[in-house]
């Protein structure tokens, strides 16, 4: 629908005198770079189709807006609250927002048809590039990119073949998928301080935590100690809270994954990551030890079958679906 969710912004600061003509051309030169900036997705006989647009007619448009200081965070919210119509806009948006003499904020949004948390240092990077190149009154002299996001979605079903053969990528991970999360409950019993609004509002807020250094070493060493990453420990204690909180014992978690699988994509745009879900099962009263062990194996058998894309298998899994909760899982955990 027509609002903010799936918008990924990215405020940047920028101090000293500043060229708008060079940051503007920089910009553009990075929409001609990656052709996912330039597609756009019509609907076509009821079904949205890529439409790449030529550089010459995929501009970026640098909105310039004089703002107090007070008013840089009210104005940054504004512009990552933009909304996108994806049928006809241009999934990349600038704005620069003067606070003062020699003060800038470069605000970008990009929408997450275009990209992932990945995409926003190479975005930052080739922006950064083309602009140091243009104050000098030339071009930017990047590499060329090896492939662009149209290709790696042709790769992609190639790859995962016709789920009809068994043999297939698709086939071969989807039974994996149905057997390992058979039975997932629909919903975590968790201790909620209020309902769940019976259509999520997508909004919610933020409590930080810091985790000491002296805490940090120590985690580090149960890790290696266990033969796990700082992620499996992680994984593991929230696993062992969620349970303690009333959670129960069969606990499903959602975990990102760059999905950026060859480094041909490491410097592209585009939106790669996909979810897994890990499921653990605390129905033995696993000491902590036990819980490191289980966490990794079901961990590094989770992301050798996660070329599926999450949203193909919820349409396979087909859990009871709820306008209130997200399929499959309601946390995430991600580092």
């Amino acid at each position: 629908g027509p609002n903010a969710t799936y918008n990924i912004p990215a405020a940047i600061h920028l101090h000293g005198t500043l060229d708008t003509q060079a940051l503007s051309a920089a910009l553009n030169d990075v929409m001609a770079r990656h052709e996912v900036l330039r597609t756009v997705f019509p609907m076509i006989d009821g079904q949205p189709q890529q439409q790449i647009l030529d550089p010459d007619h995929a501009r970026c448009e640098l909105t310039t807006r004089k703002v107090s200081p007070q008013q840089a965070e009210e104005a940054i919210a504004e512009a990552a609250a933009t909304v996108f119509d994806l049928t006809a806009d241009l999934p990349l948006r600038a704005w620069l927002f003067t606070t003062g003499t020699n003060e800038h904020i470069l605000t970008l949004v990009l929408h997450h048809v275009a990209g992932d948390g990945w995409s926003m240092a190479p975005l930052a990077h080739d922006v950064s590039l083309a602009y140091t190149a243009h104050t000098t009154n030339n071009t930017p002299t990047w590499e060329p990119l090896p492939v662009q996001y149209a290709d790696y979605t042709l790769w992609q079903r190639e790859l995962l073949g016709d789920e009809t053969d068994p043999h297939s990528v698709m086939a071969q991970q989807l039974a994996y998928w149905r057997q390992t999360l058979t039975d997932l409950p629909d919903e975590l019993a968790l201790p909620l301080d209020r309902p769940r609004p019976a259509i999520a509002t997508h909004q919610g807020g933020i409590v930080d935590l810091t985790i000491e250094p002296h805490l940090h070493t120590r985690l580090l060493h149960t890790a290696r100690t266990n033969g796990v990453t700082l992620f499996m420990v992680l994984q593991a204690a929230m696993t062992a809270l969620l349970n303690r909180l009333g959670a129960g014992r069969d606990i499903p978690l959602g975990v990102p994954v760059a999905g950026r699988s060859d480094e041909a994509l490491e410097n592209l745009v585009g939106f790669f990551v996909n979810t897994l879900v890990i499921r653990t099962d605390l129905t033995t009263d696993p000491s902590f030890t036990q819980l490191l062990e289980q966490v990794r194996e079901t961990g590094l058998a989770a992301h050798t079958h996660a070329d599926i894309p999450f949203e193909r298998l919820v349409e396979e899994l087909a859990p009871t679906r709820s306008m209130a909760r997200h399929p499959l899982f309601q946390i995430m955990l991600s580092l």
